[in-house]
């Protein structure tokens, strides 16, 4: 694979907790977790962002639909965060500690509602699509996107020194850790298991940080092989647009590749 024809901008992914400190507690995990859905998002901007100068006027209806589902990921991540997942580390850490985060979420919420808004009305004219004005929109987006990411799994990591964190392998401990990884399987497959799901899948790099995260999340390799393989065949033209193959290895991005 040429570098020429991948590479990690104009977001740069993120290093998780637990690859950077070698710890493993409740709040270094949960913060690597999330620092893993993060950089599939990061890696779906960028195939977006590098892919848009290039795709041919027969591929941008499936271009516009890839765009769109990453807007649908990024919009129910936030809204599970916002809903679920700041709520009950709040209640189990009993302080405000998330302050601030709403106002992130709301500056990414602008220019992510002018991109909708964009591809809405490209969709019903796709050969119209304008690389140039889908970039202009993407620049406006991605530093707070950047920022309130590395922010979040930075504070969420340090929550371990938090007096209320449950000690470790105490029975509230084991507890939590159940009913966030709920949250989590719930965050990744409510928002649509033929869409949301197949992008997280196919923008998730399985050998980043030499490969530890290679069988996160947890599914046995045949449900994942169904849910890319399978699932993936409702919008089967968005995905040729993914940064990795049904294995979870970086590929060449599909529109910048020799024709």
């Amino acid at each position: 694979m040429s570098e020429a024809k991948w590479t990690d901008t104009p977001l740069t992914l993120l290093h998780t907790p637990v690859y950077q400190t070698k710890k493993s507690d409740f709040w270094t995990d949960g913060a690597s977790h999330m620092c893993v859905v993060h950089n599939a998002m990061y890696r779906g901007f960028n195939s977006i962002y590098q892919q848009a100068p290039h795709v041919a006027d027969a591929d941008k209806a499936a271009f516009i639909g890839y765009c769109q589902a990453w807007i649908k990921f990024l919009h129910s991540h936030t809204e599970h965060e916002e809903s679920g997942m700041f709520l009950m580390a709040e209640e189990l850490l009993q302080e405000k500690v998330f302050d601030g985060m709403h106002e992130e979420h709301e500056a990414i919420l602008g220019p992510l509602k002018e991109l909708e808004d964009y591809l809405s009305e490209m969709a019903a004219k796709p050969k119209h699509l304008s690389a140039s004005n889908l970039l202009a929109i993407l620049d406006t987006l991605y530093p707070p996107l950047e920022s309130h990411f590395n922010e979040e799994v930075q504070r969420i990591a340090g929550f371990a020194a938090h007096p209320n964190t449950p000690a470790q392998g105490s029975a509230k401990e084991k507890e939590v850790t159940a009913q966030f990884a709920k949250w989590g399987e719930k965050s990744l497959t409510e928002p649509g298991v033929t869409d949301v799901l197949v992008f997280f899948l196919l923008n998730l790099d399985r050998e980043h940080e030499d490969g530890l995260w290679k069988n996160w999340p947890p599914i046995p390799e045949p449900v994942r092989w169904a849910m890319v393989n399978v699932a993936g065949q409702w919008h089967r033209s968005w995905w040729k647009f993914a940064s990795c193959d049904s294995s979870g290895k970086r590929r060449e991005l599909y529109a910048r590749g020799p024709k």
